[in-house]
């Protein structure tokens, strides 16, 4: 699905535009280390457009938000343990993280015990690795360094030896560890909690290394509760890539190059969400992910059409919403691509001075943070 660039609307003051426009000061102190006791149990900060007043809840009271008839689109992207400690021939201790999820592999030729596949990594250690070398990470898995990109990105031929009575996924359960964001403090690694926390309660399609935040929140005593209450639910695919953790870098925010994900959007999820909007029901999407994998399936005339593509939607103020009306979502770092998005949805200003509020109320940013409910009907 090619981006309409006339869905950009770029007769905007140029402050809109500015990187510094959307800095915030942050305690560390908010920065969230720890998920909730409960998923729904995280605070809400509900931003309903048509009102002045911030409303202050918890999470599990979503259900007051959402109305008979309403459809609910989530993203049933599943984390995998993208991060792997190993060793280099020499000895030296390395660390390899896969930027996509390297499940496309093949016998090899010579070994058919073995598979491999050419994957995008990073790779931290104390020397950077030589094309032709060779990675270590346990008997069943290893890697050959290809290529060396100026961007610092490794390209590799990774290999693993599944046997008849396991799989690469259970590989990488057994021996990688769940890649956390940088903000969230691990010296030992992840933990069993973040295996279980850092995933949601419907991850059903394997693929990225990043979660979709904004759906930790639903327990599956609240999904239940959302289906009763009347309310229809599709999902959608978009595999989140370490992109997401990007800096911004340009003072332009429009000069950013947004990166690529893997998105899918099923013909009945696009038959569901056009039933929907026919009907002036309203659509919420859980989390940023789902709203740039919806907003780049809708073609001009508004219609979402069945994807299965690199998702490369740059989202900013100015942009032309047409599927979605309501987002959930968590807090997002400084002048990040992820705080472009909803400020597109909720203006820049009420934005910030909603952040500054929640700052102020202690509330829990990024990941394993608090969520945010935006409502604009």
């Amino acid at each position: 699905m090619a981006i309409n660039s006339n869905r950009q609307n770029t007769k905007r003051m140029n402050n809109e535009f500015q990187l510094k426009a959307y800095d915030y000061q942050l305690p560390e102190e908010n920065i969230a280390q720890q998920p909730a006791a409960q998923r729904d149990q995280s605070r809400l900060l509900v931003l309903e457009t048509a009102k002045k007043d911030l409303a202050h809840t918890r999470f599990d009271k979503i259900l007051d938000y959402l109305r008979p008839g309403d459809l609910l689109v989530r993203n049933n992207t599943r984390v995998f343990p993208a991060r792997l400690i190993g060793r280099k021939t020499t000895g030296g201790r390395v660390e390899m993280l896969f930027l996509e999820y390297p499940g496309n592999g093949k016998p090899d030729p010579v070994d058919s015990e073995w598979y491999t596949a050419e994957s995008l990594v990073l790779v931290k250690s104390s020397k950077r690795p030589k094309p032709g070398s060779t990675l270590i990470f346990c008997k069943d898995m290893k890697a050959k360094v290809l290529q060396l990109r100026q961007d610092g990105k490794v390209v590799i031929d990774f290999s693993y030896r599944p046997g008849n009575e396991s799989s690469l996924d259970h590989l990488l359960a057994r021996h990688g560890q769940i890649p956390l964001p940088p903000y969230i403090r691990r010296p030992k690694g992840s933990t069993p909690q973040d295996c279980r926390r850092y995933q949601t309660r419907y991850a059903d399609l394997t693929g990225s290394v990043a979660a979709p935040t904004a759906g930790l929140h639903f327990s599956d005593h609240v999904l239940k509760k959302i289906s009763q209450l009347g309310v229809e639910s599709c999902e959608v695919t978009l595999h989140v890539g370490y992109g997401t953790f990007a800096p911004v870098r340009t003072e332009n925010i429009t000069e950013h190059q947004i990166h690529s994900e893997f998105a899918e959007v099923s013909p009945e999820t696009a038959a569901s969400i056009n039933r929907a909007k026919e009907a002036n029901r309203r659509i919420w999407a859980v989390g940023t992910t789902t709203v740039r994998t919806l907003e780049f399936a809708a073609d001009n005339s508004g219609q979402v059409q069945p994807i299965n593509q690199k998702c490369g939607l740059f989202i900013y103020p100015g942009f032309r919403f047409q599927v979605v009306d309501n987002l959930i979502t968590n807090f997002h770092l400084p002048q990040s691509s992820l705080l472009f998005l909803v400020s597109a949805l909720v203006g820049r200003k009420r934005l910030l001075a909603s952040y500054e509020e929640a700052i102020a109320l202690g509330y829990r940013f990024f990941s394993y943070g608090d969520a945010m409910a935006i409502i604009t009907r």
